[in-house]
């Protein structure tokens, strides 16, 4: 044999075979599901800094995806570096911004799910608010930590391993948006942080997980269904307030929000729905002045109504105009109150939208 045909059959039987196995998983993605990463920040995305002694703001989106490798035997995972920063500091403005990435990344017909890295502290707002007014099947799901990068025990790359999982899962279509954490799915409407360190912290009251990711495949076992869409028909959203009622409350608060310019306020009620005498000359002061007020309250589970009949009481709260939230808690009350104020500013319309 020449020496040419020596290093040509030599080539065939050593060199391919071995090429063949370094190309192999990049050509098996190929015909994986495509799944977008939106990186948005958060815990999930920091790391200890050395001076500060403290967790900042660190890796990017592909950082957090190479410490899961085993994600490509799932999807193809495409990464949009979107911002990064603490999720204390999202606001409708970034939520739009958000909505929007969302929105072109859902209408490539490839993507089968986004995936919105994003910290806890308002993840089940932001959930929510996609949740509101992005359209169609395919599902988002949010992940977040409670531990940053520089733990030993970071749980963020078993959260993004279990978002891809549930992304590419058939039963995860028309579920809308999910938070997905510590192999727990929750739906974005039900979905609470109830605790400020556990990884454990999302949990949805009374109604319980939509399913879960084990080990083996993910199970769903209920579907959400008071779920409805609005689209966003404005570029900016208009200002909402939150005021809270405790024991003692003057109304004064309620009064600034008005004097600030707030096109609507959401009251943090007491029990069923209720406020004292001066909370309530308030409320209905902000109402004579065309400031739509919707009731919800600080209990964590359970429905507001119009129940007590003395002055401060849902039921003569409901009289005087004012809105209920339903089971909606005041973050998530004021979001949907501000996605309906682009339509209407009337309580008989607005309370059709949360009783839905």
């Amino acid at each position: 044999m020449k020496p040419a045909s020596r290093k040509a059959w030599r080539f065939i039987c050593v060199v391919m075979p071995v090429l063949s196995l370094l190309l192999f998983p990049f050509l098996a993605r190929a015909d994986l599901p495509v799944v977008t990463l939106i990186a948005t920040g958060g815990t999930i995305a920091m790391k200890i800094d050395p001076v500060k002694k403290a967790p900042v703001p660190a890796i990017s989106g592909e950082d957090l995806l190479s410490t899961v490798p085993e994600i490509g035997e799932f999807a193809r995972i495409e990464v949009q570096n979107l911002s990064n920063v603490p999720s204390d500091y999202m606001d409708p403005e970034r939520w739009i911004g958000l909505q929007k990435a969302v929105v072109a990344a859902m209408a490539r017909p490839e993507v089968v799910g986004v995936i919105v890295s994003h910290g806890t502290d308002t993840l089940e707002e932001t959930a929510y608010f996609l949740d509101l007014t992005v359209p169609g099947e395919k599902p988002i799901v949010l992940i977040g930590a409670q531990r940053n990068a520089s733990e030993k025990d970071f749980d963020g790359p078993r959260n993004l391993l279990n978002a891809a999982r549930v992304c590419v899962s058939p039963d995860a279509k028309g579920k809308g948006s999910m938070i997905v954490l510590n192999n727990q799915i929750n739906a974005a409407r039900e979905v609470v942080k109830t605790h400020t360190s556990d990884v454990e912290t999302f949990k949805s009251g009374d109604f319980g997980f939509l399913g879960t990711a084990d080990n083996d495949r993910v199970i769903f076992y209920r579907s959400p269904l008071r779920r409805q869409h609005i689209p966003l028909t404005k570029a900016t959203l208009p200002y909402v307030e939150i005021v809270t009622m405790y024991g003692g409350a003057d109304g004064k608060l309620v009064k600034a929000a008005v004097d600030a310019g707030a096109k609507g306020i959401v009251i943090q009620a007491l029990g069923w729905g209720n406020v004292n005498v001066p909370m309530f000359e308030a409320i209905k002061e902000a109402m004579g002045k065309g400031v739509p007020v919707v009731i919800s309250t600080r209990v964590p589970n359970g429905r507001v109504l119009p129940v007590y009949g003395f002055q401060g009481g849902g039921k003569t709260l409901k009289e005087a105009g004012a809105v209920f939230a339903d089971n909606l808690p005041p973050q998530k009350a004021r979001i949907l109150l501000m996605l309906a104020l682009q339509e209407t500013p009337k309580a008989d319309r607005l309370q059709e939208l949360f009783d839905r």
